[in-house]
């Protein structure tokens, strides 16, 4: 029985090495085949709030999984935020209910129910909480390594995001829409058990698309929209 077809379609699957046990997974480079969650059955988290912060304090690798994906998915409540976010050429103004310090200026009373049309040519302010939703409104996503401090360690674990095309981002900056989703990929490059110490904030910055200068539109995720 002539035995090279079969030998040579493990060597395709699992690499050079015939070790296929789930601790040399890393070392013969076949990490796609690795128990556990993959991109395309990711864990999943949900995202309303911006900005949030993920914060990931685990270890990988060494008969559990030498990669593991995460599925963000972003769904912008726009009335709740926790940031002010200034627009072009405007700035966020500070409310306050305190008695007047100036000895100058009186306070200001707010009333919301009172003159509600125009009256010699002045409108009534709205006052509205949370963001203003824009045309092409793009939240920021920054991923951070912040690594265990042991050089021999971190050297060995890489963590990238990725588009909702499944692509690879190459950079640990991106930009989504408010309503959109990316992933987070943790990959472990050695057969031992490595920690991990990464966040991903979310929303730190939210513009629109029009307003990115030429330099941060490279972190835009590639994606028709």
């Amino acid at each position: 029985m002539d035995v090279t077809a079969e030998i040579l379609r493990n060597t395709m699957i699992y690499g050079s090495s015939d070790h296929t046990a789930p601790a040399g997974l890393s070392a013969s480079r076949s990490l796609n085949y690795a128990n556990g969650p993959s991109i395309t059955r990711p864990e999943n988290v949900n995202v309303s709030f911006i900005p949030f912060t993920l914060e990931y304090r685990d270890t990988i690798g060494l008969f559990g999984a030498e990669n593991y994906f995460v599925k963000v998915n972003v769904k912008l409540d726009p009335s709740v935020v926790g940031k002010c976010f200034e627009e072009k050429d405007w700035e966020c103004a500070v409310i306050t209910k305190r008695a007047e310090e100036d000895l100058y200026w009186e306070s200001a009373e707010i009333l919301l129910d009172k003159d509600l049309i125009v009256e010699n040519t002045y409108h009534p302010a709205i006052f509205k909480m949370g963001i203003n939703n824009k045309f092409g409104g793009m939240l920021s996503v920054d991923l951070n390594n912040l690594k265990t401090g042991n050089k021999y360690i971190d050297s060995w674990l890489d963590v990238r995001l990725y588009t909702a095309d499944r692509e690879e981002h190459p950079y640990d900056r991106m930009y989504i829409y408010e309503n959109d989703f990316f992933y987070i990929g943790f990959h472990a490059r050695n057969t031992r058990r490595l920690p991990y110490n990464v966040d991903c904030i979310i929303g730190d910055t939210y513009i629109n698309k029009q307003d990115l200068t030429d330099d941060e539109r490279r972190y835009i995720a590639r994606r028709i929209r």
